[in-house]
Formats: structure tokens, C-alpha cells, sequence
């Protein structure tokens, strides 16, 4: 919860001193914005290579637990194809991308911006803030009734930092490895889904 909100603070903040003018020209006029996403997968990168723990959950599970992050993608996806027909302001293509995101709201909204503008990454960044808070709260009444793969489910990539520890405590320990592997390969795969889905679909 501390970090979302210190990242919607921060989001906050630019927002303000955008429209109030407090920066200088020449951050105004130049979009620093593709070197700071260069600088992100730098450390993603090296976040994900540098813990062992995650390559040896790979190693040692077995293949179903492929099924984890492929239901989380296939019900992602398909659910914000739904919210695409009702909603008019947004094509299903665009609802697919922000779910696409699957809770990492710094990268997928600094592609979706990258890719398609500025309106949409919006919509990302606010979008998987709120599905990263609504995990760390709502949790517990998921487990109570949907079962112990719900919080990494509604998670997402999150399941593997920031959400981890409210799953392990209301899910088990045991589920913790779960988790990781999940949060991995949702992690490796938004920038990847996000630009097929905006540039190819």
C-alpha cells in the first residue's frame, strides 16, 4: 500500500507542476520518457536475473504450474475485452492493453504512452495502481472464497514484490513459490503482450 501510494503521490505531483508550469523548458519541451523506460528494463533486468530463488522455482515445479500465469493472462485479457464492449470511451484493443499491464503500472503505462499516447497510459498507471491496492486489501476475503490462487491471480506481476507478503499470510507459505514464478513470467512478458497487442492486433 506505502508504495502505490507513493507512486500515485509522485504521479501526483507531475501532474500539478505540468499544469501549473513550476518545470523548467526544457523538461517540458524534451520527452524524457523513452530513457527512463530503458533505464526500468536495465533494472528489471537485473532484479529478475539476480534472484536465484525465481530460477530455481522454474527449474524444480512441475508444468502445471504454467497454468497459474496462463490463467491469470487468459482471464486478464478476456475480462477487459469485456470491459472494451461496454465501455464506448475505449476500443477493446485499448482495455486488452491496459489489462495487459497485469498490476505493473510503471512499465506498461510507460509503453502504452510510448505506443499509442498519453490519454491511455493514464489509464494504465491508474488502472494497475487500483488492481495492485485492491489485492493488498481485499485478499483475505479472496482466499476465504475463491481459493488460495486468488490474491496471486488478482496480483498479477505484483505477486512476486509488493503483493507477496499479504498472499503468503493468507495463503500459505507454500504458495509463496507460486507466486513468484507467476509475478516472473507475467513481469517478462508485459512489455512484450502490450506492444503486440497495440501494434500488431
Amino acid at each position: 500500500m506505502k508504495n502505490s501510494l507513493i507512486i500515485l503521490a509522485f504521479f501526483s505531483i507531475g501532474v500539478l507542476a505540468g499544469v501549473f508550469n513550476f518545470l523548467p523548458g526544457f523538461i517540458v519541451q524534451n520527452d524524457y520518457s523513452m530513457y527512463a523506460l530503458y533505464a526500468l528494463m536495465f533494472l528489471v533486468g537485473i532484479s529478475i536475473g539476480a534472484d536465484k530463488n525465481s530460477w530455481k522455482v522454474i527449474k524444480q515445479m512441475n508444468v502445471k504450474i504454467l497454468l497459474v500465469p496462463v490463467g491469470v493472462v487468459v482471464g486478464t485479457l478476456g475480462g477487459t475485452a469485456l470491459t472494451g464492449l461496454i465501455l464506448s470511451d475505449l476500443s477493446i484493443k485499448e482495455s486488452m492493453a491496459v489489462g495487459a499491464g497485469f498490476g505493473y503500472y510503471s512499465l506498461s503505462s510507460i509503453f502504452i504512452t510510448q505506443i499509442h499516447g498519453e490519454t491511455l497510459g493514464v489509464i494504465a498507471l491508474l488502472s494497475n495502481i487500483l488492481r495492485e491496492i485492491f489485492t493488498l486489501l481485499a485478499t483475505p476475503l479472496l482466499v476465504v472464497y475463491f481459493g488460495k490462487l486468488a490474491g496471486i491471480a488478482s496480483g498479477g506481476a505484483t505477486s512476486m514484490d509488493t503483493t507477496m507478503p499479504v498472499i503468503v499470510k493468507y495463503s500459505g507459505k507454500e504458495w509463496g513459490v507460486i507466486a513468484i514464478f507467476s509475478g516472473v513470467v507475467l513481469t517478462i512478458i508485459v512489455p512484450f503482450l502490450v506492444s503486440f497487442i497495440l501494434e500488431i492486433l
